[in-house]
């Protein structure tokens, strides 16, 4: 017997994501059956009075149709709770961390986390030959399915084949596809992804990003230096820089972007003080060769300065003598920047300084502004000292006395990411989440702004060693470190990160650390089922009257040979309430029927279990029809419940006034 996971699989097609994403934003178009209409769509761009493109490119590569398929599929794993961390150190914690494959993370989160997610930040493999990458997905189906599925033949199913295990540039973008295609599906309105790459996928992921957020949602392709010493493997250039680009979900949205904090030389031009702070003189008179008197009457007045204090005032008086137009030492005919009401208004922020014989009219740029330092926009090339790959590095080795990890982010680098995307309380993703230093850089940024951001993140149990022929441990390359100091895959060190970061944090602000700051994570693994389960499942009849294997038991941590302490009634159920859209620290109450333990989540009652009989039933039906419970849908597990009992669990719901849905999942 097929899951119904497998079962909607089966049928999709390369377009099946995008139709998706279409009807539910534009279901008109579509008919009774769900096909397009495209007819109807067509007359509608021309009542409109739209032109349709007739000319333009894309960016095509072995394997894109299987990507574009991948993008629409339903997850075939499921969503194992770490119980000992999660009723533990992380009991209390908003922020998740997903053992696991990042595809089949992103397809679990697509109904909790759609358009919930403000920032997404990921350090993907950068496919330069020396890094490991080779295309990990395995394809799943027959050469004569992927015929089937995509039209092809002989030729090109060995060409579409031939990416599986390699590390070609058609491999990466297919790995890459589906993966951006469902992280975009989960950013807010307000949202932006950024991406570290070097200059070997760069073009490629810029490609890729235009099909998938559009062309007019790229904001930058901002140049890193992150090797100020240049890299030494290097032919013919050292190279220093990599990049980070950016997309956005709705360029129009000006929230997308913030401006950030002024570090650094920019602090230092606050050279001057007054009573209220430290401020720079800016230089009233505008620059713009284009504005002058005729473009912007509006801005071209004459300014008064007091001879004897330098003050500032726009009407003339026995004090104020001295009359300054904004035209340019030269005498070309210039303005000043602002108009003549603000000027008026915010005349305590105007100061004359001389330069020669000729007063200059300045105003005051404080550096802490209404309790908020002063910012500024981000430039495309970064170059601070904090963000360099020497500081991620200093930062690993002070949290674990050695470098465990190699190549990791800067804490500076990502504090600097998460400014520009984040607000307080927004929901931070990093599915290459590697050593997680996004998730400390939001646990310091909290720290610092008493904020409430909550991070996600995701990473792959790569392991640090693999096993000889003679059955013995070896590290792999890089990864001895790492293996020599007990951490035997990478999201060990990636946990264990956090939770030293935000010891470190906690002692570093002791004093000023909010009190309902969070340090920790609830924790879940995402892996497929056991070759005895899908066994089970393949043989079991939802027609039989008796059930034979307790199925229920086959999701458990001990029967899925994970750390955690779940039993497989949690996994079902943290899997089933991803995909009902409710989020991981919602409200289960555990309800009985007898002697048979239910659980209910607003007005959806799930049952999984077996023991589920006549009296059950009898007092579900009876708690519905007077009104002691109220519920839309009741939820089972096909595989729990024989065809008598669900038929008179059936019949049971049908007989009430309120309708009460009946949802048999396998």
């Amino acid at each position: 017997m097929q899951t119904d996971n497998e079962k909607y699989n089966e049928t999709v097609q390369p377009n099946t994501a995008f139709l998706n994403e279409l009807k539910a934003k534009l279901p008109e178009f579509f008919t009774k059956e769900g096909s397009f209409d495209l007819d109807k769509f067509r007359n509608q761009l021309k009542d409109k009075n739209v032109n349709e493109l007739s000319e333009g490119y894309q960016l095509d590569f072995i394997g894109k149709d299987y990507a574009r398929r991948q993008a629409g599929e339903m997850p075939t794993s499921v969503i194992v709770p770490d119980e000992k961390q999660n009723n533990g150190e992380g009991k209390n914690s908003k922020n998740l961390f997903f053992t696991g494959d990042n595809l089949e993370v992103l397809r679990h989160l697509q109904t909790a986390y759609a358009n919930k997610v403000d920032v997404i930040y990921i350090d993907p493999p950068y496919n330069t030959g020396n890094d490991g990458f080779v295309y990990p997905d395995s394809f799943e189906y027959s050469d004569d399915k992927l015929k089937e599925m995509f039209g092809l033949d002989d030729d090109q199913v060995e060409r579409l084949k031939s990416i599986q295990g390699n590390a070609s540039h058609s491999a990466w973008l297919t790995f890459m596809y589906p993966r951006l295609v469902l992280s975009k599906k989960l950013l807010s309105d307000k949202g932006a992804i950024f991406i570290s790459i070097d200059d070997n996928e760069v073009t490629n992921l810029r490609n890729i990003c235009d099909e998938i957020y559009g062309e007019g949602n790229f904001v930058a392709q901002v140049s890193v230096q992150l090797n100020p010493r240049g890299r030494n493997l290097d032919i013919f250039v050292a190279k220093t820089i990599e990049y980070v680009l950016i997309y956005v979900k709705n360029y129009s949205n000006p929230l997308s972007i913030n401006p950030v904090e002024k570090t650094g030389k920019m602090v230092s031009e606050y050279n001057k003080e007054d009573d209220i702070g430290k401020y720079r003189e800016i230089g009233l008179r505008n620059r713009n060769q284009a504005f002058n008197p005729e473009t912007r009457p509006n801005l071209y007045y004459p300014l008064f300065v007091n001879p004897k204090t330098g003050m500032v005032s726009i009407e003339q008086d026995s004090s104020y003598t001295d009359e300054v137009w904004p035209d340019a030492p030269d005498g070309t005919k210039t303005c000043w920047t602002w108009m003549k009401e603000k000027s008026k208004k915010q005349k305590n922020l105007l100061i004359a300084g001389k330069s020669g014989n000729e007063w200059r009219i300045y105003r005051k740029d404080y550096l802490v502004k209404n309790g908020k330092k002063a910012t500024t926009l981000v430039k495309t090339l970064w170059t601070d000292r904090e963000i360099n790959n020497d500081y991620g590095k200093k930062s690993i080795k002070q949290l674990f006395g050695s470098n465990v990890m190699t190549f990791p982010k800067s804490p500076g680098l990502m504090k600097k990411i998460i400014e520009m995307g984040s607000q307080k309380d927004s929901i931070i993703l990093d599915f290459f989440a590697g050593s997680s230093t996004t998730a400390d850089a939001v646990m310091q940024l909290n720290a610092e702004d008493g904020g409430h951001r909550k991070f996600i993140m995701v990473q792959l149990p790569e392991k640090t060693y693999h096993t000889n022929k003679e059955g013995k441990e070896v590290p792999t390359k890089g990864g001895k470190a790492a293996y020599d100091a007990g951490f035997k895959s990478i999201d060990e060190i990636s946990r264990e990160r956090i939770r030293r970061a935000a010891k470190k944090i906690k002692k570093d602000n002791e004093l000023t650390l909010p009190k309902d700051f969070d340090g920790s994570f609830k924790h879940y693994r995402v892996v497929k089922p056991t070759k005895q389960t899908l066994e089970d499942i393949d043989d079991f009849d939802p027609d039989n009257t008796d059930l034979f294997t307790n199925m229920v038991e086959g999701f458990s941590s001990d029967s899925l040979r994970i750390p955690g302490n779940a039993t497989g009634e949690q996994t079902i159920l943290t899997t089933w309430l991803a995909q009902d859209g409710y989020s991981f620290d919602a409200n289960v109450q555990e309800m009985k029927f007898d002697n048979y333990n239910a659980h209910l989540v607003d007005d959806r009652l799930y049952l999984i279990n077996e023991g589920w009989g006549s009296t059950q039933t009898k007092q579900l039906i009876n708690k519905l029809g007077t009104n002691e419970l109220h519920l839309q849908s009741v939820v089972v597990f096909g595989y729990s419940f024989n065809i008598a009992e669900l038929r008179e669990l059936e019949n049971g719901l049908k007989q009430l006034d309120s309708k009460v849905n009946l949802i048999k999942r396998y």
